[in-house]
């Protein structure tokens, strides 16, 4: 039996909860690197913005990379890219410059910070 076909159109995307103000947008841009450029070889350039925003997304969810909607592209793309920009350093950097502002506005107390940690051991090899 086949599969009955939607003759519905497809609803137009909205900016929501899951994509990056265009103020955090213009901190993370200069961040990433050059964009492809098109007409070279290889695979065609990508939206940067809707991969950082799939990235996003994953991250925020803690869903599967292949599970991901596919309004943000394949989920195979956005690790591809996530993979790139980690190894760039490209959070570890947007995250001082998140921070630096955020002291600018608010003020941290660098003198007080905690970190809290839960050690568990491991079950023996092969059950209890």
């Amino acid at each position: 039996m086949a599969r009955r076909k939607e003759n519905r159109r497809p609803l137009p995307r909205k900016p929501g909860w899951r994509d990056a103000p265009d103020s955090f947008w213009a901190k993370a841009e200069p961040l990433l690197g050059r964009a492809k450029v098109p007409g070279k070889r290889g695979r065609p350039p990508v939206d940067r913005r809707r991969v950082f925003n799939g990235i996003v997304y994953v991250l925020r969810t803690g869903c599967q990379w292949k599970m991901m909607p596919k309004e943000y592209g394949s989920g195979s793309t956005c690790h591809r890219y996530f993979q790139r920009w980690r190894k760039r350093g490209v959070f570890r950097k947007l995250w001082g410059v998140c921070l630096k502002e955020y002291d600018e506005r608010q003020g941290i107390d660098w003198e007080w910070q905690a970190l809290d940690s839960v050690t568990v051991q491991s079950p023996v090899k092969g059950g209890i």
